[in-house]
């Protein structure tokens, strides 16, 4: 029965390619930036609406979670994809470029999202020989923390679920590949937001100045010391000041200076250590010159950490996909997502599919106003899902 199954969902997917390449390039025309979404969760909710499936909207703000109940009783598997977009105008010159100045899927979201409506769309033909049950967790707001992956749980969108899994469409790597990892494979991703308060002047007295550019200069370059040299170099680390602010003409010496950054860790005791320990740099460079100072550390996403037994079922899963060339498992990387959420609450795992055309002589990065992917990977992706959903749900009855 699962070999029938296997291939029915092969050949579904197939059949619709096209219409999930169409939808992908709909959502890339219309992109909506995180607790923005109005007119995508309206779409998502009309295609399941239209399928038959129970269809809640407003999870959690502006998620969507669909539900659809097999033919024979059994285990109910979650997955998901998430919708939101990113304030960059794109520039890939494509036919169906954004068409909102300032807005752009540059992350492979708006793949996602059609990759699962369309797999919902080959499940709901095959249905009556479920045995369990389908939920399709659309996710609204994944690029800007606090996401909203924890609001969605709160309400409710992982009840009665047993299992959860969900991929990223992978830019970097190559199509026909498939990786993950057990255990760590993205980390936690903090902010920190600082202010240096000295005293400002005339640039030709700086006598007379708490100059707070020579004073951010001087913690930016010893911040990079408490990886060096205070974490321990077996645990991934990273520190990195992405946003420095003083406006002044050329001849005036700042009074205050503004650094937004992001930490990156995985495990709890580096995480802690670093929220203490750039504070305790940053109070001593400013003591130098009796500079005040704000520091605020805000914690964003978790690290997403994969269950092991969940990790080998979708390795095992996507080695049956037939335009799978090769499943690897990788490093874990310092990028964050708030699929991590889930993966506290339940067991799962998530993985990246390779989107990369070996055609392409260059492959620009995800949140980049180049970004795109090749398309042939919605169906790997979404195959790879529902192999994985149609062996949980055989294994488990």
């Amino acid at each position: 029965m699962i070999l029938l199954q296997q291939e029915q969902l092969a050949n579904l997917l197939k059949e619709y390619e096209e219409e999930m390449i169409q939808l992908r390039r709909h959502f890339h025309e219309n992109p909506e930036l995180s607790f923005e979404e109005i007119n995508t969760p309206k779409t998502i909710a009309a295609f399941h609406r239209e399928l038959g499936h129970e269809v809640r909207e407003g999870v959690g703000g502006n998620g969507v979670v669909a539900k659809l109940v097999g033919g024979k009783p059994g285990k109910t598997v979650a997955l998901r994809a998430d919708f939101d977009a990113l304030a960059i105008t794109e520039e890939t010159g494509l036919p169906f470029q954004s068409k909102v100045k300032g807005r752009m899927h540059a992350c492979g979201h708006d793949g996602h999202t059609a990759s699962l409506l369309i797999l919902a769309k080959a499940f709901n033909r095959m249905k009556d020989e479920l045995a369990g049950t389908i939920v399709f967790i659309h996710q609204h707001a994944e690029e800007i923390a606090p996401g909203g992956a924890i609001a969605m749980i709160q309400d409710g969108c992982l009840d009665g679920v047993d299992v959860i899994f969900g991929t990223h469409l992978w830019a970097p790597t190559e199509l026909g590949k498939v990786q993950t990892a057990k255990g760590p494979l993205m980390a936690a991703a903090d902010g920190i937001y600082i202010t240096i308060q000295g005293k400002g002047g005339h640039g030709s007295n700086p006598s007379d100045t708490k100059d707070s550019v020579v004073l951010a200069a001087q913690f930016i370059t010893n911040l990079q010391q408490l990886v060096a040299r205070r974490i321990n170099p077996l645990r991934p680390a990273v520190v990195s000041i992405g946003h420095l602010e003083a406006i002044n003409p050329f001849n005036v010496i700042a009074d205050q200076v503004y650094m937004k950054g992001t930490v990156r860790t995985f495990h709890e005791e580096e995480r802690g250590l670093l929220e203490r320990e750039i504070e305790e740099l940053l109070k001593a460079t400013c003591y130098l010159t009796k500079a005040d100072y704000e520091y605020e550390f805000v914690r964003g996403y978790p690290p997403v950490i994969n269950h092991a037994a969940e990790t080998e079922h979708i390795m095992a899963s996507a080695e049956k996909v037939a335009d799978v060339e090769a499943v690897e498992t990788v490093e874990p990387i310092m990028g964050g997502e708030d699929f991590a959420y889930y993966l506290e609450e339940i067991p799962g795992a998530f993985f990246f599919t390779g989107a990369k055309n070996p055609a392409w002589e260059e492959v620009y990065p995800h949140h980049h106003p180049k970004f795109d992917i090749d398309e042939r990977a919605l169906r790997i992706a979404a195959n790879v899902l529902g192999q994985a959903t149609l062996d949980y749900l055989a294994k488990h009855n």
